[in-house]
Formats: structure tokens, C-alpha cells, sequence
């Protein structure tokens, strides 16, 4: 490809990227949802303006591990200790149900073909798809509310971000499982390894990059120091543990969310990111998909996969926090608060798709979970809260 093909591509990908999210956030949507649509509309499946290149997809890949090391940042290494069990078995619930639905959801309508072939890692993959939870759309819900402060807020915020750790976890454990010189016991060993390099050298190095912040406060070379250490760990991770290199990028940034400049490394890495880096990857997932290949049975599928999705948060996570000792009331809110779906769903599909264990047809299934997802979350939580008497002192 010339290289002013290139650079009319990324003026295309982010002049639509921004005018399809704006259009989104008038219609009370995430940005990301306009993002993907853009790629839709630009792409093979209406325009045909453009075309997945080899450029756009490392483009992508630079930003989906962006992305992730930025979420690493913004982890509350605090919160998570105050959450405690609670958070965690609800996490834990919320990702184990919906990964096992969302795996016998894929064999019912496609077949067992059996352990190792085609069928069953599509399968782990769809169910490692489900498991995902993203919680900007019930952030902003619970604040409009008044109730983001509150156990119920605290205990739906804490969950989805141990959520995220472990579907992370998850989908490394499933691309291990893919590769074809691995074992169970391989990829078991790998991910421990893996992590256990990972919280030795993490403890020596936020001690180096706590050093360096207290003797040079907010200057450039620490949010520069923060890109070698995500793009290194996350090289590290694929080339030598095998492991999906998003995971050594959001480790990177769980390393460093505890110094005192983390905000300002995250501000100046969002500047690349969420300018550039993040609408090329929001864009080219829209770019990848196709409808050409859609048939009633997919479609039904698509639509038994949103519905699946949905219930089983609802089903795992109230479940468990009914077990936990919550009313039936709070639990069917944390339920309703964890079924919210969006990029890291979209990050999961992605790796799953550029490992080859789906194809490009299953994203429109991702696409419509995420949209049907933000559009009902905020209306079901506002209903459930409606019932309660307003609180004296609701937040703004």
C-alpha cells in the first residue's frame, strides 16, 4: 500500500470515528458504539469506502494494549481491598455462568465436534466473550441516581473490575489452550509463571518508578518510562509465556496505579490513545465484519446470544449476591448493573478472532449485545431504584 493510501485511510477511519460517536452520544450511547458503527458503515457492509489492512489491524492491535494499560491505570487497588470477598465471589460468579452458557449456547446451535477441534475453541471463545463487564453506561446511571456511593454502587464497581482481572485471565487461558505445541498442564504452568514474574518484578519496579516520581514529578520521561514498560511486558507475555499480550499490558498498568503520578501518566497516554489508537481499533472492528455471511440461523444465534448474555450476569451475579446475604431487590440490581457489555468484550472478540478461533460473522452478535446492553441497562436500573423512597442527600 502507497503511503498516502495509508494516511487517507486514517483520515477517513477518524473523521467518520468522530462524527458516528458524537451522533452516538446525542442518542445517549457510548462513543463506542458510534465508533463501531462507523466502521459499519464505511466498510465492506454498506460504503465500501475501505478495507481491513495489514496497517490498520497493527494499528488496532497498538491500541487495544493502549486501552488495556490505561484500565490497568485507573484500577483502585484500594477499593478492591474494601470490596473484599463480596466483590470478588460476584465476580467470579459473573464470569463463571456466562462463560459456561454462552460455551453450551455456541455447541447447541452449531454441534460438538469434540475437545481440540474448530468447534469447541469457538465455543470456549464465545463464552469467553460473555463473560466481560463494562460499566461506564451503570457509572453514569448510578450517578444520575444518586446511588453510585452507596453498597450498591461500590459493590456493582468493585465486582466489574475484578470481573475484567479474571475474564483477562480467562481468555489467556483459552488462547493457551489453542496453541497447538500446548497442554492443559502447560498452559496452567505459563499463566502462574506468568504472573508470578509479574508481581516480583511489578514490586521492583513501582519501587524504581516511585523513586523517579518523587525526584521528578510530572515531567515527560515517566509517562515515557510507562509506554516501555507496557509494550515490553506486553511482548514479553506473548513472546515468552504465551500469554495474550493485552494481559502484560493491563499487568503494566495495575503496577503502576498506585504511584502518585498514575493520573498524569494515564491523562498523557489517553492523548495518543483516544485520539488516535482507540477510534482506529473501535473502527476497524466494524471494518472486519461482515453481513454477507448472515443467515436466519446466524441471526437467530445472534439473538439467543444477546438474550444468554444478558441472564446470565443477572442469574450469576444475583444469584451469588442473594447467597452473600443482599435482599432480592439489591441483588437483582447488581445482576442488572453487571450485564452491561463494551470494549472489553470487543478486545476479547478481537484477540479470539485474530487467533482464528471465530470468524468475522460472530461481531455482528457482539455488536448487538453491546448496543441492546447500554440501551436497557440505564432503563432497568432506574426502574428497580424507583421503587425506593429518594434519598435526602442524592448526589448531583
Amino acid at each position: 500500500m502507497e503511503t498516502y493510501e495509508i494516511l487517507r485511510d486514517l483520515a477517513i477511519i477518524l473523521l467518520s470515528a468522530k462524527i458516528f460517536g458524537m451522533l452516538a452520544r446525542k442518542c445517549k450511547a457510548p462513543q463506542v458504539v458510534g465508533q463501531i458503527l462507523a466502521g459499519l458503515v464505511i466498510g465492506p457492509c454498506f460504503l465500501g469506502l475501505l478495507r481491513q489492512t495489514e496497517f490498520i489491524a497493527e494499528m488496532a492491535e497498538i491500541g487495544v494494549i493502549l486501552i488495556m494499560f490505561s484500565a490497568g491505570l485507573e484500577t483502585n487497588l484500594s477499593d478492591l481491598k474494601k470490596s473484599g470477598p463480596k466483590a470478588c465471589m460476584i465476580a467470579i460468579a459473573g464470569v463463571f455462568v456466562p462463560f459456561i452458557l454462552g460455551a453450551l449456547l455456541y455447541l447447541g446451535f452449531y454441534g460438538f465436534t469434540g475437545v481440540g477441534t474448530p468447534n469447541f475453541y469457538a465455543a470456549l471463545s464465545i463464552g469467553a466473550i460473555m463473560t466481560a463487564t463494562s460499566v461506564s453506561i451503570t457509572v453514569a446511571a448510578l450517578q444520575e441516581l444518586g446511588k453510585l456511593r452507596g453498597e450498591i454502587g461500590t459493590t456493582i464497581l468493585s465486582s466489574a473490575i475484578i470481573d475484567d482481572v479474571i475474564g483477562i485471565m480467562v481468555l489467556t487461558f483459552v488462547i493457551g489452550m489453542k496453541s497447538p505445541d500446548s497442554n492443559l498442564l502447560m498452559v496452567i504452568l505459563k499463566t502462574v509463571l506468568f504472573f508470578f514474574v509479574a508481581i516480583v518484578g511489578g514490586i521492583i519496579t513501582y519501587k524504581l518508578f516511585a523513586i523517579l516520581d518523587s525526584k521528578r514529578p510530572h515531567t515527560r520521561r515517566i509517562p515515557i518510562f510507562g509506554f516501555v514498560l507496557c509494550f515490553g511486558l506486553a511482548y514479553i507475555a506473548e513472546r515468552y509465556f504465551g500469554i495474550a499480550d493485552i494481559t502484560g499490558a493491563y499487568t503494566a498498568g495495575i503496577i503502576l496505579c498506585s504511584l502518585k503520578d498514575a493520573e498524569y501518566i494515564n491523562n498523557k497516554t489517553n492523548i495518543s490513545t483516544y485520539m488516535i489508537f482507540a477510534p482506529i481499533f473501535f473502527t476497524g472492528i466494524g471494518l472486519k465484519t461482515s453481513f454477507n455471511a448472515v443467515t436466519p440461523k446466524l441471526l437467530l444465534f445472534c439473538v439467543a446470544f444477546v438474550a444468554v448474555a444478558l441472564l446470565s450476569k443477572i442469574i450469576g451475579c444475583g444469584l451469588m449476591a442473594k447467597a452473600l446475604k443482599f435482599s432480592w431487590s439489591d441483588s437483582l440490581k447488581i445482576g442488572v448493573g453487571m450485564m452491561t457489555r463494551g470494549e472489553v468484550a470487543l478486545i476479547v472478540g478481537g484477540k479470539c478472532l485474530s487467533q482464528g478461533m471465530i470468524t468475522s460473522e460472530f461481531f455482528t452478535a457482539v455488536i448487538l449485545l453491546i448496543i441492546c446492553s447500554s440501551i436497557l441497562t440505564p432503563i432497568i436500573l432506574k426502574l428497580l431504584f424507583a421503587k425506593e423512597k429518594a434519598p435526602a442527600n442524592a448526589e448531583a
